[in-house]
């Protein structure tokens, strides 16, 4: 598979539920077992608590992890809500990468997603190493709503894929920094 493009597994621990801290282990677990010697990474969608429930176990591989979105912290509660402190211990320590991607997901201040912007400086100031970049192209829409099943087709989110990479400077202003984070890294962590 790894010579298709092939590069990691995606755990989504929001969009059916948070499951509790030791069904996310086993999960987590288990992925770790599957991808063991392929050169792979273990991508994870979730909120601050399910960060905090694997931090142990994040600290403890040797394979690549990526929490993705801000790993879902919500940015009108700023860098000192609960667990958004283990998040940046794990960037720091290396042991974690932190795509900063979908702002929208978290932020309540479109169209600039300002709020996002003490969480992104945040995680690149504690390892411009560890931190990628994304869009959530094409932003698909996961949100419960009445008389859709979560297995239903939902029309997509019109984000301007534009607004949200013209935020990075703003995190981001110096230019090799901003290389490391769009180029360098991705580079190192997809092997391409």
């Amino acid at each position: 598979m790894a010579a298709v493009g092939v590069r990691g597994i995606r755990l989504n621990f929001v969009d059916l539920g948070i499951p509790d801290a030791a069904a996310v282990r086993r999960q987590f677990q288990t992925a770790i077992k599957r991808i063991a010697g392929r050169n792979w990474h273990v991508q994870i969608y979730s909120k601050l608590p399910i960060v905090e429930a694997l931090a142990d176990e994040v600290m403890k591989t040797t394979i690549p992890v990526v929490f993705d979105h801000f790993a879902g912290a919500r940015a009108v509660l700023g860098v000192g809500q609960r667990g958004f402190d283990v998040l940046v211990h794990l960037v720091r320590t290396g042991k974690a990468y932190i795509k900063l991607s979908a702002a929208y997901r978290i932020s309540e201040r479109p169209p600039d997603y300002a709020d996002a912007a003490p969480l992104a400086r945040a995680l690149i100031s504690a390892n411009p190493q560890r931190v990628l970049w994304g869009t959530d192209w094409p932003h698909p829409d996961s949100s419960r709503v009445p008389g859709r099943n979560p297995t239903d087709v939902a029309p997509l989110l019109k984000i301007d894929d534009g607004q949200l990479l013209n935020q990075l400077p703003l995190w981001a202003p110096d230019a090799r920094l901003r290389r490391k984070i769009l180029v360098e890294n991705p580079a190192s962590l997809y092997g391409f």
